[in-house]
């Protein structure tokens, strides 16, 4: 199922190619010439956006047939061909760059998730998104992370309550912080996870001893110190490690127990797989 707001996501793409017009097409391509183009993949990677670029075909000529041979998630390499597409030539051109761009920009963020998820592979840790996503597309960029075996974060400031070093700092400190959080849950009638962002042992301490969170954020910790908390927290609530996280350090976090490894680069650093639609004789 498409995430909500995809149809106006793809409307707006469109739009923003197309203009009054494409005119390259309308000039060289007759209306009614028929014609037939793969998706070509050119590096390796994790395909993701088969079912956007379906729905953008689908946008701009219900007539479009396209036959999938692989499906999101799937690992691909160069010459694999994603799928093909058969319609009105000026039709196939139109949605081809929107095509692509989406689905370029999903197969890297679902790349970069699994090379992720694999550096985890075996501990009990899950790989988390954050909010740092492309303004507008957060659905498709949080649905890729999922593709490539990640898991999401909350998906804005609307489905969770985050209570970070700001908010404890504005607040008077953590435990007034979450006093004030509970309290307006109360007042609202509102059952929101909450989790704390702590940057050091001393603030664990006082997350425990107030209670009433799901979740503890370990921002910045040491290796050596975030084995110290995971042991300190028992299991009492979720755990989740998070700060300049990567590829490299991945699994040494994940090995001290935490629950989830947050990154940001998932998404706010993720490249795009090469693909490109092509022409079939």
């Amino acid at each position: 199922m498409l995430p909500l707001g995809t149809e106006d996501l793809i409307d707006r793409a469109l739009q923003e190619d197309l203009g009054d017009g494409d005119h390259t097409s309308l000039s060289t391509i007759p209306p009614e010439a028929m014609g037939a183009a793969h998706l070509l993949v050119k590096a390796n990677g994790v395909l993701a956006g088969m079912e956007l670029a379906k729905a953008v075909f689908a946008h701009v000529d219900k007539t479009l047939a396209m036959r999938p041979f692989l499906n999101d998630g799937a690992r691909v390499a160069p010459q694999d061909v994603a799928f093909t597409i058969h319609g009105s030539s000026r039709s196939i051109l139109i949605a081809e760059r929107v095509v692509l761009n989406f689905m370029q920009r999903m197969s890297g963020i679902a790349t970069l998730t699994r090379d992720f998820t694999d550096a985890v592979e075996g501990t009990r840790c899950k790989v988390l998104d954050t909010r740092k996503t492309t303004p507008g597309l957060r659905q498709i960029e949080k649905w890729a992370v999922r593709i490539g075996g990640g898991v999401n974060h909350r998906m804005g400031l609307h489905d969770m309550m985050m209570i970070k070093d700001n908010h404890a700092d504005f607040a008077g400190g953590i435990p007034k912080a979450i006093a004030r959080a509970l309290e307006y849950q109360k007042e609202r009638g509102l059952k929101l996870p909450i989790e704390v962002e702590t940057r050091n042992l001393e603030e664990v301490e006082q997350v425990l001893a107030t209670g009433g969170v799901q979740r503890i954020m370990l921002d910045n910790f040491t290796t050596d110190m975030l084995r110290k908390a995971v042991k300190l927290i028992d299991h009492k609530v979720e755990t989740e490690a998070s700060g300049g996280i990567t590829l490299g350090t991945a699994r040494s976090y994940a090995e001290c127990g935490v629950d989830y490894i947050s990154v940001g680069a998932l998404t706010h650093s993720a490249g795009c797989l090469d693909l490109s639609l092509k022409a079939m004789g």
